[in-house]
């Protein structure tokens, strides 16, 4: 299974140079990936100018959105192009998530329906794949699609449009059952290749790691009341519990796990891949 780790893009205080610096030793440290997500009304970094930062300082890593909220744009052509700009500059190494979305203010702030999201979200992948086979409207690009999301709609289009699915940090045993759904609405699609399964989770080791992470997540989850503790209570927050969710992510046919920080400190990099990587 591979191992990779989120850019602390919406964590409070990131800057530049510490983009740049957790791009560079992420890499160096043989983390597989380099993830980014994506919110709107949140004081974060745009996750696609922020990949593009990251493909600019590194040259091997794989840069994965995971997961853009798509439907709240307003032009996917526009979109599609910074995409595929993205996927040059990187040399060919991004990977493209996207889902519905759930939170309504984004769509609000961006003048944009949340009504009627999935559908749109449909359009929108049709209108990538044109732009990427070389419309003349951007470079011709082929990145990865994988698709997130928990609802049957979701797994209908993972199943029809994308490589593979991703989980959006559930517990191991949920991300099982959702995994599962995904390959049952693979073979139902017809599909006779076999989805690439992702997911993630938030971790934060090292002494301050329990308050980092409590911190960071209330404040980041605060829209969804009370599961605000959920997600804060869910974090990793020591070396041991850390091995034991890549053992049981890969025991359920995980193909990639993605580790997002709560902490903007490059340092933390190095905790995770002692514990996380061969």
């Amino acid at each position: 299974m591979d191992i990779g780790v989120g850019l602390p893009t919406t964590v409070p205080g990131v800057t530049g140079p510490v983009l740049t610096e957790w791009a560079r030793r992420a890499e160096r440290l043989g983390f597989a990936s380099l993830g980014v997500l994506d919110r709107l009304v949140y004081d974060n970094y745009e996750p696609v100018v922020a990949l593009a930062a990251a493909a600019a300082v590194t040259s091997r890593i794989r840069l994965a959105a995971t997961i853009l909220i798509a439907a709240y744009r307003d032009s996917p052509a526009v979109l599609a192009k910074q995409l595929a700009t993205v996927d040059h500059l990187s040399g060919g190494r991004l990977v493209v998530g996207v889902a519905a979305g759930g939170r309504e203010d984004d769509f609000v702030e961006a003048g944009t329906a949340f009504a009627g999201r999935g559908k749109r979200l449909d359009d929108i992948v049709a209108t990538f794949r044109e732009v990427w086979a070389g419309s003349g409207v951007g470079p011709a690009a082929a990145p990865p699609l994988v698709m997130g999301g928990h609802s049957p709609a979701a797994m209908r289009r993972a199943a029809a449009h994308g490589q593979g699915w991703i989980g959006g940090g559930s517990s191991t045993a949920g991300y099982a059952a959702l995994a599962e759904q995904a390959r049952s609405a693979w073979k139902k699609a017809g599909r006779s290749d076999s989805p690439r399964m992702m997911s993630l989770g938030y971790v934060s080791l090292g002494p301050d790691g329990r308050s980092q992470a409590q911190s960071y997540l209330r404040a980041y989850y605060a829209f969804a009341g009370p599961k605000a503790e959920m997600a804060a209570a869910g974090a990793i927050t020591d070396a041991g519990r850390l091995r034991e969710t890549i053992a049981a992510y890969a025991s359920v046919g995980c193909d990639e796990l993605i580790l997002f920080p709560c902490t903007t400190d490059p340092a933390q990099l190095d905790l995770i891949a002692a514990e996380a990587l061969p």
